[in-house]
């Protein structure tokens, strides 16, 4: 017999989930039948569907704990619970270390590490409340763990992340799961301007043991399951979506002396 997550009656929040990964779980979160309400500064191009069903938009600044603390209560308030948090949203430009004021990098730190602290400290207002409490996902990125030129505060902010959702998993338990899902190299419409063309995209996929790069689903069904009972006893862990990671380099330079 098949196994599916049935999410119908639940409510999710994804931040930054009106375009690229984001969408991607947005779009996932909706085919397995939960309510999705999605947040960024600026509302998107289209709405994001899957399955004839629409994620609803309201714009929040993540930096403005007063903003963030009002739109969690607006969502408690207007769809009566709040089951699911997903913490997507951030990034970085590539700037060597070197290259960028303190300042420059201290935003960074702030969008990746400070900003999904903020909502999940809203987050956890609403869901302590809850007699089936909730779960709360932190993206983070591969790059917590591996030097990172030119995302160097990207990195340790991802790092941070990681440290901090194991913190609030001891914390908040039992009503609350906190847990990291950490990606790879994913295909969004920003890829080319990582990877080139379709046989750039194509030729770093080849370096990663599947043989490709992640689709936004990937990282959406990790999702899915990590907020469902199927995860009911998953807390304070890191699930790396990453393909099987990336060949260590060795390995090849040692092929090219031979």
């Amino acid at each position: 017999m098949p196994v599916t997550i049935d999410l119908s009656g639940s409510v999710a929040v994804v931040t930054g989930g009106t375009r690229g990964v984001g969408a991607g779980i947005t779009r996932t979160l909706l085919e397995a039948g939960a309510e999705v309400v999605t947040c960024a500064r600026r509302a998107p191009d289209k709405p994001v569907e899957a399955a004839g069903r629409t994620a609803r938009f309201l714009p929040v600044d993540l930096r403005d704990p007063a903003a963030v603390a009002d739109f969690f209560d607006r969502v408690r308030d207007d769809h009566g619970r709040l089951d699911v948090l997903v913490n997507n949203a951030g990034g970085t430009p590539f700037r060597m270390l070197a290259d960028g004021a303190a300042e420059q990098q201290a935003r960074v730190v702030e969008l990746n590490l400070v900003a999904p602290l903020t909502a999940s400290l809203a987050a956890y207002e609403v869901m302590r409340r809850q007699a089936a409490g909730g779960s709360i996902i932190m993206i983070g990125s591969v790059s917590a763990t591996r030097p990172s030129p030119g995302s160097a505060a990207y990195g340790a902010a991802k790092a941070g992340l990681d440290n901090l959702a194991r913190s609030m998993a001891v914390e908040w338990a039992p009503l609350v799961r906190v847990n990291t899902l950490v990606p790879g190299m994913v295909r969004t419409e920003l890829s080319h301007l990582h990877y080139g063309d379709e046989d750039g995209i194509a030729s770093v996929g080849r370096t990663v043991p599947l043989g490709r790069l992640a689709e936004p689903s990937d990282i959406g069904d990790a999702c899915v399951f990590l907020a469902s009972e199927r995860a009911a006893y998953i807390s304070g862990a890191s699930l790396l979506v990453h393909g099987g990671g990336e060949r260590p380099a060795f390995l090849d330079a040692a092929t090219a002396n031979h």
